[in-house]
């Protein structure tokens, strides 16, 4: 079973999924505001279900490619929201998907810091050289989210994907490892230098057009 450690930064922390979590997955999933500028379209109850059934199974897979995790506040271990890193078959590379925060989380504000730690642990014992993200071009307040995170603009996407019946242009944005690694934190830094033996890059199945347009 491949499960990710306890990531835990200053304003909020990451785990792995627990069956548990069903209601807060259901909410967002189901939610007309929350899932307006994702990459999938709005969930009804058995959908959400369905699909969280299969992110439950993620660590169950071998070799593991994504990687959905729960957004917990300090100190308290409900989640309140989800990120989400799904690794590419090619050049050591990563995309960030699936920020999403309840409206009511504590940690609202800080979502770009779950961005950060999952970073930290793609450039740190996952091995990758390049973690990439996107957002809906007309999502602008999630500029700010990817510079906080460490990430450049890098290109537009035009018209990626399709959701509630209308295209969609991706705004991108991507962190090198070497540049990235140079402005972490010191608990950025200590989950870099985690690295387990035996636990790398390995050769995985692209991800699919649908997958890769799960925007932040």
């Amino acid at each position: 079973m491949n499960r990710l450690p306890e990531l835990h930064g200053e304003h909020l922390w990451l785990r792995e999924l627990r069956a548990t979590d069903l209601a807060p997955f259901e909410r967002i999933h189901t939610h007309r505001l929350l899932t307006r500028y994702l990459g999938v379209d709005r969930m009804d109850a058995r959908q959400a279900q369905d699909a969280f059934a299969q992110h439950l199974a993620q660590p169950y897979t071998h070799p593991r490619r994504r990687h959905t995790l729960a957004v917990c506040p300090p100190g308290q271990d409900i989640m309140v929201g989800t990120m989400g890193l799904l690794i590419e078959e090619y050049g050591r590379n990563a995309m960030l998907t699936s920020l999403v925060l309840l409206p009511d989380a504590p940690v609202r504000g800080h979502g770009h810091e779950a961005g950060r730690l999952l970073m930290a642990y793609g450039f740190g014992p996952l091995g990758l050289h390049r973690i990439w993200a996107g957002h809906r071009s007309d999502h602008t307040r999630m500029e700010h989210v990817m510079r906080a995170a460490g990430l450049h603009p890098e290109a537009t996407l035009r018209q990626l994907f399709q959701t509630q019946g209308n295209w969609h242009d991706v705004t991108t944005y991507a962190a090198l490892a070497p540049e990235w690694i140079a402005q972490a934190t010191p608990a950025e830094r200590d989950i870099l230098d985690s690295a387990r033996p035996g636990y790398g890059p390995a050769a995985m199945p692209a991800p699919t057009l649908g997958e890769r347009a799960t925007t932040a």
